[in-house]
């Protein structure tokens, strides 16, 4: 499958999917609740929206394909801009001193009945319903979708790679919570992550915008 700037997706995503957030303070919440098992499922509930983000933006990417090559290059314009915000906006936090840690002090150890149905749920809700994914895949994807191939098929392929890194990530998180806990609340830790996330951002924008161009 070919994938325009493979590398820099990869890292892209990677260093994306490492960012303590939603997602992870989820499967933290739900391994303290019900064990290993518990965060896994989750973590394969959580996973499994992304293919829905993928699809839709595939659909939109190529309904403006079918339109107009112009309009596609506005829309990587568009995206490549809104990933140098996002980028700006993690430096501002950082430097403005206002990064806040996540909160898992509420995380109680004591292990109830494991669910699958309900880790699922709460995980594939999660992500389907939160805004910020749908935009962040509307945005991102179209900058490594080659428009001589299908944007459906390319979408799904970075969508599974994403499933795949996620789910290690958040599976690990799983099997060391009581670390993870420590680490994620950790105020260095959070800022540091910030910093890094907003200068690869914001370096990966200036890069598909200026390539775009």
């Amino acid at each position: 499958m070919y994938i325009h700037n493979f590398e820099a997706f990869i890292v892209a995503i990677t260093i994306l999917t490492l960012t303590p957030g939603l997602d992870t303070a989820l499967v933290i919440r739900n391994t303290s609740r019900a064990g290993l098992k518990d965060g896994c499922v989750t973590s394969f509930g959580i996973c499994s929206g992304l293919f829905v983000h993928a699809m839709c933006s595939a659909i939109g990417v190529s309904a403006i394909l079918a339109q107009s090559a112009y309009w596609f290059q506005v829309v990587k314009w568009v995206g490549a801009a809104y990933l140098i915000w996002l980028g700006f906006k993690s430096l501002k936090t950082l430097f403005s001193h206002q990064v806040d840690t996540m909160q898992v002090d509420s995380v109680h150890t004591s292990h109830h009945n494991f669910n699958v149905r309900r880790s699922l749920q709460e995980g594939f809700l999660s992500n389907v319903l939160n805004p910020k994914t749908a935009v962040f895949y509307l945005a991102f994807l179209p900058q490594f979708i080659n428009p001589q191939h299908s944007a459906v098929l390319q979408s799904l392929f970075m969508a599974g790679l994403h499933f795949l890194i996620a789910m290690i990530w958040q599976c690990s998180v799983s099997g060391l919570l009581n670390k993870a806990k420590h680490l994620l609340k950790s105020v260095k830790f959070t800022r540091w992550m910030e910093g890094t996330t907003g200068s690869v951002l914001i370096a990966l924008g200036v890069k598909l915008m200026i390539e775009s161009r």
